[in-house]
Formats: C-alpha cells, structure tokens, sequence
C-alpha cells in the first residue's frame, strides 16, 4: 500500500470526485430498477398468483443467477479495455430490460425480463470499482469506495418512496415503464461526462513502478485463493448479503402484510429507515476503516465484524415486536450496523487486488454476494415463511435469517487475523 500520509494533488482529487459522483448517479439508478421489483412484489403476486417462496426466487435468483454468471466475462473486459463505455452500455441494456418487465404476461417472461436486468447490471460495479481504484490512492479508497455503495441506500430511498407511491396508483407494469425510460437518458450523460483513468495511477503516486500486466483467470483465481484474508471476507460478505438480501426483498412485504401500511407508507418508512440510516452504516463503514486504520489495517475488518453483531438484537426484536412503531425504531438502528459492510468489504478486497485484477476481484466478490447471498437469501426466507404457516410467519422468517450474521462474524475474526500480512505480501509483488 502507498503511503497514507501521501494525498493526491488538489487538480486529480477534484478529477477523481467528479467521475465518483458520476458513477454513484449510475449506481443510484441501478439500485432504483433493482428495487422497485421489491416494491412492487405484492401486486405482483396478486396478479400472477405467487407464493412467498416464488416471490423469492423472481426477486433474487431470476436476477442474481445471470448478474453473478455475466460478471466474470465483463469483469474480463473491463480489466483489459474501456471500463467506461462498458458501464455506458450495461446501463443502458437493464435500463431497457427493466422497461421491458413491464409487458410481463406471466411468470416466466416476468423471470426472463428479470434474467435481462442482470445481464445489463453485471457490467456496472466491476468496471466502477477497478476506476474507483485507480483514481484514489489506498488511504482515501474506504471514503470512496463507501460512497459509492451510497448509491445502494439512496437507489432503496428513492425507489422505495416513489416506487411505493406509484404502486398505489398505477398498475404495476407502468411503474415499471417509468422505472427504465430514464436510465436510458443517464447512459448518454455517463457517456460524455465519465473520464476513463490510467491503470494503476493511484498506486504509482509515490514515483515507484507498479505491474499492471492483465492476468489469465486462472492466475486470478489463484492469486484470490492464496491470500486467507481474501477468503474469508469473501465467504463473510457472502452469509451477510444473504441474510440482508432477504430483509431487503421482503421488509417491504412486511411492513404491509404484518403491519397494515399501504404502499405509499410502507414505501416511506422503508425508503427512509434504508435510505438515511443504510447510507449512515455505509459510509461510517469506510470512515472509520479508513480513520482507524491509518494506525493498523485489521480495523477496516473489525468493524465490519462490531457493524455486523451489534444488529442482530435490534434486527431480530423489529421483526417480533407487535407495536409498528418500535419495529421500526429497531429496523432503522439495525440497518447502521449492518449496512457497515456494503462498501467495507469491498476496500479490503480491493485493497488486495493488483490493478489489473481489480474488476476480476470485484466480480468474484459480486458472484458469490448476488449468485449465493442475494440469490439464495430471498427463496429461503419465503420457503421458510411458507412452510411456517406464511402469512404472519414471514415475521418469523425473517428474524431467523440473522443467524446468518453470527456465522458472517466468525469469518471477520479469521479475516482480521492475517489481514496485515496479506497487505504486506500483496505490496512486494506489486512493486516491479
């Protein structure tokens, strides 16, 4: 790693705030297609007859299945070509696909459309995380990589709110049409206004050389498995996500089923409990990683792990308690602990990712988190919720889901435990 105490010129941290502003607007819209499935998930399964348990896997695996699977041929291309026009076009397909989920007849061509959007999203957030990489130097990526997964709360915000209101009072496949038009006109934005960096430029401010050669998957694949702190944040992140791929999914439901609030309300409180106290976990993740960890690099991963197990109370007394208001008092305090790892996990896999391997690295992180955490999380909970009773049940459900996150918490320790070394080996080979 560069020198913490080395900052960036003035001219090139202006640069490189501009296009992470750029790439959250795109994060931000693709949070908004991703959510208002989420949203519109109770008309849906009015109108196409759905159980829980195949809410879930519309939701999670019809998207998770393809964005996890795409990711490693468009990580490729990110890593060996221009990374922004690869957003410019991903953006612009799921923008058209999630339009598309709105001439849904049925299930399956709702699932297939669904299968699209993933396509499209999988060229998104390996090509932002190599960029984002290669604009900032090491003591400033916990900052911005966190603010760029702000666009994961904000997009629930916005979608939640708007989505929730819309759903009220138009049928759901419109909400859809209004959901995916204006992608399309981002994409011509992002087209002129994205800059593309030089690779490897963050780690060779300090005037060394560093190896920036494209490397074959296998030596990849390699590379990731050697390193134990690699592993271990992986398979931490993944449990975690699914986990809060679940909630996610069904907190919406939630609201309205247990609670009796109607779309426009459910969208509201859920909007804002995600949209500000997710934003607040997310960022505080990368703040206090990068705060702390100017004195020993273990903290960008013990605070995931305190993030993580601080939650599960409040997480596991918002789904039981019977009053709507203290649920979600609890909701919104569980939402800090557990958002801390929505940009976290990714700065130490980032950090221990040579530049050319940086979108690979994010690819591998995203397959797990999406093909296993978001894909596997929502069918469970709704199978758990239908073979409990459904109905109240989903109650239960969902807060036995938060086993999930003491089994994350274990892998944090482990990660922690040989993070400084793995950092110092990673530094060697960079330098040529």
């Amino acid at each position: 790693m560069s020198d913490p105490g080395v900052a960036p010129s003035s001219e090139r941290m202006q640069a490189a705030r501009r296009a992470l502003a750029m790439l959250v607007a795109v994060n931000v819209m693709s949070q908004l297609d991703r959510q208002v499935m989420n949203v519109l998930i109770p008309k849906v399964q009015l109108d196409l007859e759905l159980s829980d348990a195949a809410a879930g896997w519309l939701v999670g695996f019809a998207f998770a299945i393809c964005y996890s699977t795409a990711g490693f041929p468009l990580a490729r291309i990110a890593d060996r070509g221009n990374r922004r026009n690869l957003i410019v076009v991903a953006l612009a397909v799921w923008s058209a696909m999630t339009a598309f989920c709105g001439m849904a007849r049925n299930f399956a061509e709702l699932f297939i459309a669904r299968i699209g959007v993933g396509i499209g999203e999988a060229g998104c957030a390996p090509a932002a995380h190599s960029m984002i990489g290669d604009y900032f130097p090491p003591s400033f990526r916990g900052r911005a990589l966190s603010t760029y997964q702000l666009g994961v709360p904000f997009g629930i915000l916005i979608g939640s709110v708007v989505g929730g209101s819309l759903s009220d009072y138009f049928e759901w496949r419109t909400v859809f049409f209004v959901f995916g038009v204006p992608g399309l006109l981002l994409a011509v934005v992002t087209r002129f206004v994205l800059k593309e960096p030089i690779r490897g430029h963050s780690e060779a401010q300090d005037g060394g050389s560093v190896d920036v050669r494209v490397e074959p998957i296998s030596v990849v694949l390699r590379f990731f498995s050697e390193r134990p702190a690699m592993r271990h944040i992986l398979v931490a992140a993944t449990i975690q996500t699914l986990v809060l791929g679940a909630q996610v999914t069904f907190n919406f439901t939630f609201l309205t089923r247990i609670h009796g609030l109607s779309g426009t309300q459910a969208g509201l409180v859920f909007g804002l409990l995600t949209g500000v106290f997710g934003a607040i976990g997310t960022y505080a993740g990368g703040w206090l990683g990068d705060r702390f960890g100017a004195r020993d690099p273990r903290w960008y991963v013990w605070w995931l792990g305190i993030g993580a197990a601080v939650s599960i109370p409040f997480s596991v007394a918002a789904y039981l308690v019977p009053t709507t208001s203290v649920a979600i008092a609890m909701l919104s305090i569980s939402v800090v602990g557990s958002y801390m790892y929505a940009g976290a996990t990714h700065v130490v896999a980032q950090s221990l990712a040579k530049p050319r391997m940086r979108a690979m690295t994010a690819a591998i992180m995203l397959l797990a988190m999406n093909l296993i955490g978001y894909g596997l999380g929502p069918p469970i909970a709704g199978m758990l919720s239908d073979a409990l009773g459904g109905d109240e049940a989903l109650r239960y459900s969902l807060a036995i889901m938060n086993v999930g996150l003491l089994w994350s918490c274990v892998h944090y320790a482990l990660c922690a435990r040989t993070y400084r070394d793995d950092l110092k080996a990673k530094a060697q080979q960079d330098q040529i």
